[in-house]
């Protein structure tokens, strides 16, 4: 059935809210953000039973038929792309007079996002990791004939399976011979001024050398913390891209690979002759770095041009930057409030936990190590430091699960401070991952081993008690165990956003959520 009437709220432009509308196969649920053209909600796709993400025309301009056509061959030229870091389109559509792409979901957060919770640059194998698959991105849509024309921060996901995968191929060009699509005559900036190549900015043609040139720019602020050129207005940005040369990023973090920094800036070239003439090149490149930490696997399935330059496949996906973005949370200050440190929450949840039987679960469940293939062996390395354990844990592409619980197999929690620590980020990652799976009984006992951590004792642990008291609230209300959820919830109910923030966008979301199903009781 097709919701024809109009729906109950607008936005405060005026745009419909399609939150519990029916729109085809797609039962709208909620909405996740706006762009200048579409408005993007999850939905779930009824005959497969599976999330999408749904991006719908703004009424406003459906009325004009060049952005109808634009919006459709936004679809038609990303539904070409068929890449394991490329998000999938699925379907685009017409229904009641709404226009809509349905399109992979990608639960996690974005580049930019991360790189303003850490406040700061990215550690070069984290970084490696990411430039690689977005390299990988490119080099597909320049073998189907395609631009990105807008890489950014933004448009690279951090997926919550370990992926990093492009969205937004909206912007791109189909270089069609006898073809020249005039989308800029609709009124749009094409691309962002921070990240546009030089070509871009005068408004000659571009190629997928442009996209290469975005990418050294987003590769500089991922490195350096900030872009390379900032300026009061879009034209002073541009000016910059066009006569500036940036400051070295040597000269602003020293401690990276010098061979690392070569690549950004030779990405950062004015003439396009004088950049990588393909994204391969940069694969190649990276490659050659061997920087510790980065995982020998480069690319699920890189094929024919991959072998031109001789990098050899690897059979198994690539997952790098699994859970990448749980990994680089800093945690926030010590609580404001000193009511926290008087109320023993680790020993209520807990003992609430074994009123229902759930701690004896706790205890006897065994966790299990995700499926491997008869007869073949886990072999997580041993690392001198605690440190270097939890790092490959994070950025391994195989065995991560047995890899997370090696950080405290290998170093003993009780051994030191830092071990310590590093086994409850180690368990955080876990129950984060459990949770994603809908492993509920090893998410539970992850998370009540965080909710268990005494503030009294250790004040500085906020953040990951935090996580743990909202990981069972969440576990709690999937198992329909009312009392559990509710005894978290009021614990819950007393944050405010700066502490709510700790808890990660995931997590947040989830938070949010029991927040609307459960309202906190009135006084």
């Amino acid at each position: 059935m097709t919701s024809t009437t109009s729906p109950p709220s607008d936005d405060a432009r005026g745009e419909p809210d399609l939150t519990g509308r029916q729109l085809g196969d797609y039962q709208i649920l909620r909405r996740l953000g706006r762009g200048g053209m579409a408005e993007v909600y999850l939905a779930e796709q009824l005959s497969l039973r599976r999330q999408v993400a749904i991006k719908v025309l703004r009424s406003t301009l459906a009325q004009d038929a060049a952005y109808v056509r634009r919006f459709h061959h936004e679809a038609q030229a990303a539904a070409k792309l068929v890449h394991a870091n490329i998000v999938a389109i699925y379907e685009v559509g017409q229904v009641e007079g709404w226009h809509y792409i349905a399109q992979e979901y990608v639960p996690g957060q974005n580049l930019k996002q991360l790189i303003t919770r850490l406040g700061r640059g990215l550690e070069a194998p984290q970084a490696v990791t990411i430039l690689r698959q977005v390299s990988a991105a490119l080099q597909r849509a320049a073998e189907q004939n395609i631009t990105h024309r807008d890489i950014k921060p933004e448009n690279i996901m951090l997926a919550s399976t370990g992926e990093v995968k492009v969205a937004d191929f909206g912007l791109a060009r189909v270089a069609q011979a006898g073809e020249s699509l005039q989308l800029t005559q609709v009124g749009i900036t094409m691309g962002t001024p921070l990240y546009m190549s030089p070509e871009q900015v005068e408004g000659k043609e571009v190629d997928p050398r442009s996209d290469l040139y975005s990418l050294g720019v987003t590769a500089y602020h991922m490195l350096a913390g900030r872009p390379p050129f900032d300026g009061e207005t879009a034209l002073a940005v541009a000016v910059q891209h066009l006569k500036h040369e940036p400051v070295r990023l040597e000269s602003l973090r020293p401690d990276l690979p010098p061979g690392l920094c070569s690549i950004v800036h030779r990405l950062l070239g004015k003439n396009p002759q004088d950049r990588y003439q393909r994204a391969v090149d940069v694969l190649r490149e990276l490659k050659a770095l061997q920087i510790p930490g980065v995982d020998a696997d480069w690319g699920p399935d890189l094929h024919a041009w991959a072998s031109e330059v001789g990098i050899e496949i690897p059979s198994s996906r690539l997952e790098a930057t699994q859970q990448l973005d749980k990994a680089m949370q800093r945690e926030l200050a010590a609580a404001r409030r000193s009511g926290w440190q008087r109320v023993a929450l680790g020993a209520a949840i807990v003992a609430l936990a074994a009123v229902f039987g759930l701690f004896a679960a706790w205890m006897s469940t065994p966790a299990p190590l995700l499926a491997l293939p008869a007869g073949e062996v886990l072999d997580v390395p041993e690392f001198e430091s605690v440190r270097e354990q939890y790092a490959y844990a994070m950025m391994t592409s195989h065995d991560r699960e047995e890899a997370l619980l090696a950080v405290s197999r290998f170093h003993a929690p009780q051994k030191s401070a830092d071990n310590l620590r590093y086994s409850r980020l180690a368990t955080k990652a876990l129950a984060a991952e459990y949770l994603a799976s809908n492993r509920l009984i090893e998410a539970r006992r992850n998370y009540l081993e965080l909710a268990a951590i005494d503030l009294d004792v250790e004040p500085a642990e906020r953040g990951l008690k935090l996580t743990g008291i909202a990981g069972c609230a969440v576990v709690y209300d999937r198992l329909g165990e009312e009392t559990g959820r509710t005894f978290c919830l009021v614990q819950l109910y007393e944050l405010d956003d700066l502490e709510l923030a700790q808890l990660g966008d995931a997590l947040r979301a989830e938070v949010q959520r029991l927040f609307e199903k459960y309202p906190r009781p009135a006084e």
